[in-house]
C-alpha cells in the first residue's frame, strides 16, 4: 500500500459524527418501519378484500334465493329487481345464474359472455372457485370468481312432499379484486412515503434539538482551548456532568500544576540568588583563598539542600487526577516501623484503626509523603502513643468515595491560637526541636492537590493534637 493510499483509506473509514450516525440509523429504522408497516397494512388488505368479495358473492347468492319462485312447471320465476342494478347491464362484469335440473336461468347481464359450465350442487353445499376463463360478447377473454351454494325448494301435491333442488351461482369479474388492490397500494404508500418525508424532516429537528447540549459542550471547550473562558459551564443535563466534571478537573489540576512548577522555579531562583550573592561579594572583598574555599563549600552545601528541596517538593506536588486506588495500611507499617526505630528512646507505640476498605486514590508517593510527615510530626511531640485513623467516605452512585485520616498524638497539643501559626511554612512549633518546618506545609500542599481539607484540634481520643485530613467524593 502506497503512503498516498493510507491517508485516504483512513479518512475514508473515519468515524462519522453522533449526529449523522443517529440519522443514519433512524432513517435506516424509519425505512425499516414502515417497509414493515406498508407490508403488513396491504397483506390485511388483501385478506378484507378477499373476505368482503366472498361475503359480497354469499349475500348475492342468498338474495336471490330469497326473492326467485317457481312455477307448477318448475320453471323459474326470476325476481322483479335484483339486488344490484350490474345484474341487468350487459358486460358490467357481475352475473347471476340459476341452475335446475334439465334449465338455467340466468341474469340480464349474463347474455352474451360465454360462462364456466354451472352444475348443481347439492342443498346446503357451498362452493367457491376461480379464477374461471370467460369470453365476453366480442369473444375476448376474462377471468371471473365462482360462487355457488345449492338449495332445495319443498313442495306439498296430494299429500306427498316433494324436493326441488336448484343452485345459485354469482360469478364477478376476477380483475375486480386486483384494480381494488393496485387502488388501495397505490395511496397507501404514496401516503406513507408523505409520512416518512415528514417524519425524516420531524426527526431530524428533534435530533439537532436532543444534541444541542453536546454542541454546547464543544462550543465550551473550543473557547477554553483558545483561552477565552477559564472552565466549563456548569449548566448541563445530567448525563454530560461527569464529563464536564471531569474537564474541568483535570484543567484545574493541569493550571494548578503549572502554576506550582512556576513557583517552584521561582522559589528556587529565589532561594539561590542570597548563595550567589555572598560569593559574588567575597570575590570583590578580595579574600584569600583559603576563606574562599571554606566559604564556596558552605555555599555549595546550601544551594545543593536548596535544589534537593524544591526538586522534593515539585516531585510531591505531581499527582494523576484519576489514579488508581492505592492501600494505606501496608504503607504506614513500612513508616511506623522507621519511625520506631528514630524515636525508640522515647518508647512510643503506634496504633491502627484503619478501615479495610478505605483506599487512597492517587499517587503512592503522595500517600507516602502524607503519612510520613504527619506521623514524624506525630511522633516527635508525642509522650507514648500515637493513633493513626483512616475512615471511608459514605460511597456514592458514579463517583468514587472520599476518605478521612487521622493521626493523634499524646502530647502537650496545640493552643488554638497557634494553630494557623505552626501551619505556615518555615515555622516550628518548637524551636527547641530539630526541623525545618515544611513537613506541615507539604501535607497542606498535597492535600489541597487533592482537592481536601487539613484540620487541626485537640485529640478526644489521646489527649494531646489530632491532625485530621479529610478526603471529598472524587469524580
Amino acid at each position: 500500500m502506497s503512503p498516498e493510499t493510507r491517508p485516504r483509506r483512513a479518512l475514508a473509514w473515519r468515524p462519522r459524527s453522533l449526529q449523522s450516525r443517529q440519522m443514519l440509523a433512524a432513517s435506516l429504522g424509519l425505512v425499516a418501519f414502515l417497509a414493515a408497516a406498508g407490508y403488513s397494512l396491504d397483506s390485511a388488505f388483501v385478506d378484507v378484500a378477499s373476505q368482503g368479495q366472498r361475503d359480497r358473492l354469499r349475500g348475492f347468492a342468498l338474495t336471490y334465493a330469497g326473492d326467485v319462485e317457481f312455477a307448477r312447471d318448475n320453471s323459474i320465476i326470476p325476481p322483479d329487481a335484483p339486488p344490484d342494478e350490474r345484474f341487468e347491464r350487459p358486460g358490467s362484469g357481475t352475473y347471476a345464474a340459476i341452475v335446475l335440473d334439465g334449465s338455467v336461468w340466468m341474469s340480464g347481464s349474463a347474455h352474451g359472455p360465454r360462462l364456466p359450465e354451472l352444475e348443481l350442487l347439492e342443498p346446503g353445499q357451498e362452493k367457491i372457485d376461480g379464477p374461471l376463463p370467460i369470453s365476453d360478447s366480442a369473444n375476448q377473454p376474462g377471468e371471473v370468481i365462482r360462487y355457488g351454494r345449492g338449495f332445495a325448494l319443498v313442495r306439498e301435491s296430494a299429500g306427498v312432499e316433494t324436493e326441488l333442488p336448484y343452485t345459485v351461482y354469482i360469478l364477478e369479474d376476477a380483475g375486480t379484486l386486483p384494480r381494488q388492490v393496485q387502488v388501495f397500494r397505490q395511496a397507501l404508500w404514496r401516503y406513507l412515503g408523505v409520512a416518512g418525508v415528514v417524519l425524516l424532516m420531524l426527526q431530524a429537528l428533534v435530533l439537532r434539538w436532543s444534541l444541542r447540549p453536546l454542541r454546547k459542550v464543544i462550543s465550551e471547550l473550543k473557547r477554553v482551548q483558545r483561552g477565552q473562558a477559564n472552565r466549563m459551564g456548569e449548566l448541563h443535563p445530567r448525563e454530560l456532568e461527569p464529563l464536564t466534571d471531569s474537564i474541568n478537573a483535570l484543567i484545574e489540576s493541569e493550571r494548578q500544576n503549572l502554576e506550582h512548577q512556576r513557583n517552584t522555579m521561582s522559589d528556587l531562583a529565589h532561594s539561590l540568588k542570597t548563595p550567589l550573592a555572598v560569593l559574588r561579594t567575597r570575590l570583590e572583598a578580595g579574600a584569600s583563598d583559603e576563606e574562599l574555599r571554606d566559604e564556596l563549600q558552605i555555599q555549595l552545601r546550601r544551594m545543593n539542600d536548596l535544589v534537593g528541596y524544591q526538586l522534593g517538593r515539585a516531585a510531591s506536588s505531581g499527582h494523576k487526577l484519576f489514579a488508581a486506588p492505592v492501600e494505606i495500611e501496608p504503607y504506614a507499617e513500612e513508616i511506623v516501623r522507621g519511625l520506631e526505630k528514630i524515636y525508640a528512646a522515647q518508647g512510643v507505640i503506634c496504633e491502627f484503626d484503619i478501615d479495610p476498605v478505605a483506599r487512597f486514590h492517587g499517587e503512592p508517593g503522595d500517600l507516602q509523603e502524607l503519612l510520613g510527615n504527619l506521623l514524624e510530626n506525630a511522633f516527635k511531640w508525642a509522650r507514648d502513643r500515637v493513633l493513626l485513623t483512616v475512615k471511608s467516605g459514605a460511597p456514592q452512585p458514579d463517583r468514587r468515595p472520599g476518605m478521612t485520616l487521622a493521626v493523634d498524638d499524646d502530647g502537650e497539643g496545640i493552643a488554638p491560637d497557634r494553630i494557623a501559626h505552626v501551619l505556615q511554612r518555615g515555622v516550628r512549633g518548637d524551636e527547641r526541636v530539630q526541623g525545618h518546618g515544611i513537613g506541615l506545609a507539604i501535607v497542606q500542599d498535597i492535600v489541597g492537590s487533592y482537592r481536601g481539607e487539613l484540620r487541626v484540634g485537640p485529640s478526644a481520643e489521646l489527649g494531646g493534637t489530632r491532625f485530621e485530613v479529610v478526603f471529598p467524593p472524587g469524580l
